[in-house]
């Protein structure tokens, strides 16, 4: 029964399908895969435009579903997240194994990558266990040609006993023919002789007394060698969507326990215990996909990936490596920098010109003065100013971002950082949620739920603030151009910028490292999980892709949030410049209150009030600190860096002010974005609250310490 019959509440809620789309002729089909294995890609083309995007309720992992339709019937594809395994270790394992269990898809498609299918066979086979209703779509062919693999299809699926479709999911005609495959099998009601693998002797013994008695108790509802095994490994996590689903509590069923504790003694005698149990499993799926893959692959191992293996050795080595890593971040940073320009003017220009048409209405209205300062200079011109200075950086990194991604560099990253982050009792998936904040710190917390382990997924979330986004770029360069660079550069200004911008990250990036380890010592202690990290192989990006699904999926989602919180911070920005208490604005009054323990840190009370008001968005901070030392009432732009470098001295800064800020905008605390972003992925005030105070505190030590030591040589 698929999710368009009268499924249970269980399998309608989770897929998070809008059932009163679908007819009940329609068929469910979970497309399932690992990570690098096309599988986005055969769904996208399948399903064209007809999808449906969202989150599975309760985790914060993202679903798709679309339609495909073939032989005049509709298919309703689920496209699950890529997983390597159906023992689940983190959410998005969990929500594959769920719905490939307890959804009751018709079918399910497991898309193998055809350079290293036998690994992929260990997916395979896993979903033979809890269905035999599975086609196999073996994908990227040509790259397998490329690399002259040959694979026997037929032979693959004689023994797998189950269809088996080689597909290039680039051509639609590939993908028709694996439509075909699917369609015929749900027709024939499945082929019913699926491959099973055999494992240890004395599991399938106590496998063989509990599947019987599962069996007789739930029938056909579910595979009871698959629950056999999933109940004498004790995953408890498997307790409430099998008691959803089953309508009973298996773990409270005095018969299947009384059975089970049976089982477990017959796993004791022949010296398997609780924790090796699931190596033994694992270990079988191996050597069963190794025997399986015996003949149906050949390849020349004297050239299998040696393009690959040859890049590898200079972009993971010890000695290139890291200066590769470095010069790659130089050069982003520098196109970013550049880049970024033009576009931003031109929006401004853009922007601004609406702010005079909505003068020009107010005016023509009659609208109050105070009522066109708050929503137009105070709103309207914040939000301007936020969406000029964020989005050109924003759409540039995030393609370059991806690009990276989908050529194959980032996991190398990861791979390079590895060994650093492991001394810090953390996760190596940091390097790249680490990678991400430098575009936006709410996207790299939302990279966060790559981390297998909690623990991690803490740390990391807690420590990705001291890599620097887009936002506080600005700022940064600003202050390097005017100090230390020189406003009269020439062209290799940016270059120059680019170099400095790097080293400052460098600082954040060993700050990073020390704080994950004080992190790991103390509130969250542990040691570092292992997890696998997958080399995928070099491959051309395809542009087009990359950049709309780097600007929807992450430029235009983050500058979404940024918006609807840069709108009130406007008004409450405009109201404290233009409120006078006594002699002076309320801003005025604040800075001169925050100005001793702004000088303390290297900084003054105007600086330090910059911060705090630029909360909702970093791109304000360097605005807000020319409007209170002009005491203008609205945000205000000077013509050139010369003209702000001679407003900034004017009002004491030094060279020790200069580096001081640059400091506190590298440690300070999250922007409301991340916060909010924060508090969504961690479910927890508590622990939004300790993300703010870990690079505040960080921050307010650092620029204490190097400006009285400072202080003390000059």
């Amino acid at each position: 029964m698929g999710l368009t019959k009268n499924s249970t509440g269980l399998n309608a809620v989770d897929t998070g399908l809008d059932l009163k789309k679908f007819l009940p002729e329609d068929k469910v089909i979970a497309l399932a895969g690992n990570p690098n294995v096309g599988k986005s890609t055969v769904f996208n083309n399948l399903t064209g435009l007809n999808q449906h995007t969202g989150n599975w309720p309760g985790k914060t992992v993202a679903s798709a579903q679309g339609v495909c339709r073939h032989n005049g019937k509709n298919f309703i594809l689920v496209d699950l997240p890529g997983t390597y395994s159906l023992m689940p270790h983190s959410a998005e394992e969990e929500v594959a194994r769920d719905f490939m269990c307890f959804g009751s898809p018709d079918a399910a498609i497991v898309v193998c990558d055809a350079t290293c299918l036998e690994r992929n066979l260990n997916l395979v086979l896993q979903a033979l266990e809890i269905t035999p209703n599975v086609v196999v779509c073996v994908n990227l062919l040509d790259e397998a040609k490329r690399k002259n693999i040959h694979i026997d299809l037929d032979m693959l699926s004689l023994r797998l006993g189950v269809p088996v479709i080689g597909t290039i999911a680039r051509k639609k005609g590939s993908l028709n023919r694996l439509m075909q495959a699917v369609d015929t099998l749900i027709e024939k009601g499945g082929n019913g002789k699926p491959y099973q693998v055999k494992y240890d002797e004395h599991i399938e013994e106590a496998v063989g007394l509990l599947a019987p008695l599962i069996e007789g108790k739930f029938g056909s509802k579910i595979n009871p060698r698959w629950l056999a095994l999933r109940l004498l490994e004790d995953d408890r996590a498997l307790s409430e969507p099998l008691s959803k689903f089953l309508e009973v509590d298996v773990f409270e069923d005095r018969e299947i326990m009384q059975q089970l504790n049976l089982a477990w003694q017959r796993l004791e005698q022949g010296g398997i215990t609780k924790e090796n149990l699931r190596d033994r499993i694992v270990c079988a799926l191996v050597l069963t996909a190794e025997k399986i893959c015996k003949g149906v692959i050949t390849y020349d191992k004297n050239t299998y990936n040696s393009r690959d293996r040859k890049i590898d050795k200079l972009l993971t080595s010890k000695s290139t490596g890291f200066p590769i890593m470095i010069l790659m971040l130089m050069v982003v940073f520098w196109i970013t920098i550049s880049g970024a320009n033009y576009p931003s003017q031109a929006l401004a220009i853009l922007l601004f010109w609406g702010q005079d048409r909505l003068t020009d209405l107010f005016k023509y209205l009659g609208a109050p003065e105070w009522l066109h300062g708050a929503v137009v200079l105070g709103v309207y011109r914040v939000m301007a100013w936020v969406v000029s200075v964020m989005l050109p950086p924003m759409a540039i990194f995030f393609p370059m971002f991806t690009l990276l991604e989908d050529l194959g560099y980032l996991p190398r990253v990861a791979f390079n950082l590895d060994k650093y982050f492991k001394k810090c009792s953390a996760c190596g998936k940091q390097a790249l949620t680490m990678a991400m904040g430098f575009g936006c710190n709410a996207a790299g917390i939302v990279g966060c739920r790559i981390i297998d382990s909690p623990r991690e997924r803490l740390i990391a979330i807690l420590t990705n603030n001291f890599v620097p986004c887009n936002g506080r770029f600005p700022t940064l360069i600003a202050i390097l151009t005017m100090f230390f660079v020189g406003t009269a550069a020439g062209l290799f200004q940016s270059a120059l910028s680019a170099v400095l911008l790097t080293l400052v990250i460098i600082l954040g990036v060993v700050m990073t490292f020390a704080v994950s380890k004080i992190l790991s010592l103390t509130i969250l202690k542990g040691v570092p999980s292992s997890f696998a990290l997958e080399l995928p192989p070099y491959r051309k990006p395809q542009i087009g892709k990359v950049i709309v699904r780097s600007i929807f999926d992450r430029t235009l989602f983050v500058l979404g949030r940024a918006v609807v919180v840069a709108a009130p911070a406007g008004l409450v920005i405009w109201l404290m410049a233009n409120i006078t208490v006594g002699d002076y604005t309320l801003l005025a009054h604040c800075s001169n209150v925050l100005d001793p323990f702004g000088r303390l840190l290297g900084m003054d009370g105007v600086i330090l009030l910059a911060f705090i008001l630029g909360f909702p968005a970093n791109e304000i901070v360097i605005p807000i600190i020319i409007m209170s030392y002009m005491a203008t009432g609205t945000l205000v732009e000077l013509e050139d860096l010369s003209s702000l470098r001679q407003l900034l001295a004017d009002n004491g800064w030094t060279w020790i002010t200069a580096v001081s800020t640059m400091l506190f905008s590298l440690f300070h605390w999250p922007c409301s974005t991340t916060c909010l972003t924060i508090r969504k992925e961690t479910g927890s005030l508590k622990w939004t609250a300790i993300s703010m105070a870990v690079p505040t505190l960080v921050g307010l030590v650092v620029c204490f310490i190097f400006a009285n030591i400072a202080r003390l040589f000059l």
